[in-house]
């Protein structure tokens, strides 16, 4: 490992995505770094005080030089300020914690010769980076050879749902009304959690982060379809108010209304740097593209599903923050759902159905604290939630599902309950692949699809006839053919009318993080796949007409679709294995 200096800096960022090569990061031990001044090294930031108009997020100008300067000098960004590796815990043997052992882990970080080539001939250098509200100051450190100097800018707070402020320093609550009329003030809670909370490393070592304080406000009797307005606010000690800028919303349609209704699905969404720096696990660089285009088409989206690996930080707890302001513009306008995936949940020893390691430590804490959902108990994360014409039912991989287990018990409530003349759209999602799917890793174990997952509940996907299964896991797009036990049950491909017999099986885990490959195998119940970034969209016309959309994050424009068409007594029809038996009357 080398000896590395340090120049403390601060943060901001570019408009491109690139990839230097090596990760810097595995060459690095901070105990083992040896400090220098030296007079010719500096460091000048600008602006130096951050979100002055209440945004909570901001540019700022990082100009840089060295007197020994190298193709190898990177920048660090951290926060809080303070990341001395004199207080490093001793980590136990784990495969995601390698050096550095940094005692607080780079939020990202970018090579000093990023936006300058010619750094190693000057030894001068600029970076333009973007920093988010993090509720804690920041500091930048130039690694390389030699020397160090240092600049620390404090971070001017402002409010969103996780804020700085905890019981007895202020009171957070929601302002909110319909647009242009009287405005009510709910309460919200307070929740958080430490470092003991976590599971393991490296959550509980080199990737804590205090995360704060998490807030949720509930605004109730909403009138449906009607346009809101909202701001978030805390009342401090001295009686001063807190606010965060405003916010609209549209309150969802009633239960079985016939209005139009869209929703957008996927999963494996993550993150990435929007100025091109760095992180760890750093392999979500489709994020982005994913996030504009739901941006672009906000105002014809309704309702988003994002159904597991959410942020991929794996143990690093500063990227939750990062994820959520990457998310911030589409989830503070719209319902924003979500799953439990692997990399939220599992852990040895758990409770988790996997045991591996997958979360980095987290074991769930993060996702089930940070999301509010609609379960009885966060720690099993499955639930139903009805949007107009629409019944979904979510499940939790990560937790036991097979026939007899209390999920299962859930799954068939929630598929049975329905009343499929007010809500005939039954949707089932679920991180893993329980349906079927081409994914190289599936067919290479020989079962197209999560081991043991359709023994159990194929038969509760045609006993209630659920439409649609949708799945992530599998880092692309595929599309099968109404299908029960592994035939298909209906060989149209685009526009189906009356009965389908079967549920068409989707996988749709292109949100953004690295794709996963095909297998070269025939599977002829597969219609449809693509090797690429992209989301899911559902639009429901009314109680007899369905438009499913697969979009390119890339382009926002559709490359697969079809339609369904249907009355209600073609729900009501028999088909195999979904109508009770009979005999004659004697």
């Amino acid at each position: 490992m080398r000896e590395l200096g340090l120049i403390l800096l601060i943060l901001a960022t570019l408009e491109v995505v690139a990839s230097h090569g090596d990760q810097p990061l595995s060459a690095i031990a901070v105990q083992k770094a040896t400090f220098f001044l030296n007079h010719q090294a500096y460091i000048k930031v600008s602006p130096t005080v951050l979100g002055l108009k209440g945004q909570n997020e901001d540019w700022v100008i990082v100009e840089f030089s060295s007197p020994h300067p190298s193709v190898d000098d990177w920048i660090g960004v951290f926060s809080p300020s303070d990341f001395s590796a004199s207080s490093c815990p001793a980590p136990a043997d784990n495969p995601w914690v390698t050096p550095p052992l940094l005692c607080s882990a780079p939020i990202k970080y970018q090579y000093a010769n990023y936006s300058t080539p010619k750094y190693k001939e000057t030894g001068k250098g600029t970076l333009k980076l973007q920093l988010i509200n993090q509720r804690s100051d920041f500091s930048f450190a130039l690694f390389s050879g030699e020397e160090i100097t240092q600049l620390k800018v404090d971070a001017q707070m402002t409010v969103t749902w996780t804020s700085g402020y905890g019981i007895g320093e202020a009171v957070p609550f929601v302002e909110w009304g319909p647009k242009g009329g009287p405005l009510l003030h709910s309460p919200a809670g307070i929740l958080t959690f430490d470092r003991n909370g976590m599971c393991g490393e490296p959550a509980r070592t080199v990737g804590w982060r205090d995360p704060g304080f998490i807030h949720t406000g509930f605004l109730k009797e909403l009138w449906p379809n009607t346009l809101y307005t909202y701001k978030l606010g805390h009342i401090l000690s001295d009686g001063t108010f807190v606010w965060s800028r405003e916010y609209k919303f549209r309150a969802s349609p009633y239960p079985g209304q016939n209005s139009l209704q869209r929703v957008v699905i996927f999963g494996d969404m993550g993150k990435a740097e929007v100025d091109g720096s760095n992180e760890y696990n750093d392999f979500q660089h489709g994020s982005l593209n994913t996030t504009k285009q739901l941006i672009r088409d906000l105002n014809n989206i309704d309702l988003i599903f994002l159904i597991g690996d959410i942020c991929y930080a794996n143990g690093y707890l500063s990227q939750w923050d990062q994820f959520t302001a990457q998310v911030e513009p589409i989830a503070s306008a719209v319902p924003f759902m979500i799953a439990s995936g692997n990399h939220e949940r599992d852990w040895p020893g758990s409770g988790s159905f996997y045991e591996n390691k997958d979360s980095g430590g987290e074991c769930g804490v993060l996702s089930e604290t940070m999301f509010y959902a609609p379960t009885e108990n966060r720690a099993k994360f499955w639930y139903s939630t009805d949007y107009g014409m629409f019944r979904f039912c979510v499940a939790d991989m990560e937790h036991d599902w097979r026939e007899g287990t209390e999920q299962f018990k859930f799954i068939e409530h929630c598929l049975a309950s329905v009343d499929r003349q007010k809500q005939p759209w039954l949707i089932f999602l679920a991180h893993r692949v329980l349906g079927y799917s081409s994914a190289s890793f599936y067919a290479d174990a020989g079962s197209f699809g999560e081991p043991m997952g359709r023994e159990s509940l194929q038969k509760l996907w045609q006993k209630y006839k659920v439409d649609i299964a949708i799945y992530g896991h599998a880092h692309h797009y595929e599309r099968t053919c109404p299908i029960y036990q592994n035939i298909c049950t209906n060989k149209e491909k685009q526009h189906y009318t009356g009965p389908m017999n079967g549920t068409i099986h989707v996988v749709a885990g292109g949100g953004g993080a690295g794709l996963a490959n095909f297998t070269t195998l025939n599977t002829k119940w597969s219609f449809f796949k693509d090797y690429d970034y992209g989301f899911v969209k559902l639009t429901a016309f009314d109680h007899s007409n369905l438009l499913f959309e697969y979009k390119k994050s890339s382009d926002g424009k559709v490359y697969d679709s079809f339609t369904i068409s249907r009355d209600f007594r073609d729900i009501l029809a028999c088909t195999v294995d979904n109508c009770p038996s009979t005999t004659l009357a004697s």
